[in-house]
């Protein structure tokens, strides 16, 4: 991975977007102090990098009928690269993992999991996750609420 060089002027950027991805480029050149081609430049720079991977909204998961959000531990009996591949290629296929980690230390994966209530996750559970072979322990834990949600940006 290579890491992309950012002045003060280029965070302040990503700094805006983060809070407002449909900011018009006039408003955004006006932010950070730049007339509009040369911060049209500097977005194109950003995008082309690939430190700007793209552009999407944020859904409010209760507001959406999706209250409930488990995370999943899954430990696997064996941890080789063709097991962990398979695992993560049969894991994408799932709509309610949102976010899937491959970890360290006594967990090998921490799925997120998002359904519209306990009946559909332990459905999740039955009729998916745990039908995947090579699964040791599966340890959910629920979220209450969430109180931080960033983006970092330096």
């Amino acid at each position: 991975m290579v890491v992309f060089a950012t002045d003060s002027v280029d965070r302040e950027i990503l700094r805006a977007l983060r809070d407002d991805g449909r900011l018009p480029l006039v408003q955004l050149a006006a932010r950070v102090g730049l007339s509009q081609t040369p911060c049209k430049r500097r977005l194109q720079r950003l995008e082309e990098s690939g430190l700007i991977s793209g552009y999407n909204a944020r859904i409010d998961r209760k507001a959406a009928g999706f209250g409930i959000t488990a995370f999943v531990s899954v430990e696997l009996e064996r941890q080789d690269a063709d097991e962990i591949a398979s695992f993560q290629k049969k894991i994408a296929q799932f709509e309610e993992v949102v976010t899937g980690t491959l970890m360290t230390g006594a967990q090998d994966f921490l799925l997120e999991i998002v359904v519209e209530s306990l009946e559909e996750f332990e459905t999740f559970l039955q009729t998916k996750l745990l039908r995947i072979s090579g699964i040791r322990v599966v340890r959910s834990r629920f979220a209450l609420r969430k109180f931080i949600d960033r983006a970092r940006i330096p």
